[in-house]
C-alpha cells in the first residue's frame, strides 16, 4: 500500500455544487502527500536550499474512482515507482479511511531542477539512494 503520507477530512467548503469533494482538493491533498513522500527520502526544503536542487513536475495522471463527501476521512499512501538520474516517478493512492475504498490514484513524474541554470540535473546521491531503497521496501511489502 505504501507509506502513509496524508490523513485528513473532507470539509463542506471542499465540496462543489453537486455535494462532492471538488477535484482541486484531491490534487491539493495529494500535493501535501508529495511533500511528505519527498521528505521521507531526504528531499527536504533544507536540502533544496543547500544543493540548489528543486522539484519540477512534468506529468500527472489522476484516476477518480469514488466520490468523497463532507465528513469523510481520507488517507493517502504513497510509493516511489521509479528513480532515474534526474527523474522520480511515484504514485499516490487516496482511500476512504473508514471503508478502505480507493477514492483516487495519482501517478506523478518530477525532475530535479538546478535553481541557477533552470535545467534538469541529477538528484543528490542521498536522495537517489533513499528513493531506490523505498522502491525495494515497497516491492517487499507487495
Amino acid at each position: 500500500m505504501g507509506l502513509l503520507t496524508y490523513r485528513g477530512a473532507v470539509f463542506p467548503w471542499h465540496c462543489d455544487h453537486m455535494g462532492h469533494m471538488n477535484v482541486m482538493w484531491y490534487v491539493g491533498k495529494m500535493d501535501e502527500a508529495s511533500a511528505h513522500l519527498f521528505a521521507s527520502i531526504g528531499m527536504t526544503r533544507a536540502l533544496m536550499r543547500e544543493t540548489g536542487c528543486v522539484l519540477g513536475a512534468v506529468q500527472q495522471n489522476i484516476a477518480y474512482k469514488r466520490e468523497l463527501l463532507a465528513g469523510d476521512v481520507v488517507e493517502v499512501h504513497s510509493r516511489v515507482l521509479e528513480v532515474r538520474d534526474k527523474v522520480i516517478r511515484y504514485q499516490h493512492e487516496m482511500r476512504h479511511a473508514v471503508t478502505g475504498e480507493v477514492s483516487a490514484t495519482c501517478e506523478q513524474t518530477v525532475l530535479c531542477i538546478d535553481t541557477s541554470t533552470r535545467k534538469a540535473r541529477p538528484f543528490p546521491e542521498t536522495v537517489r539512494a533513499a528513493a531506490e531503497q523505498a522502491i525495494g521496501e515497497a516491492g517487499a511489502g507487495d
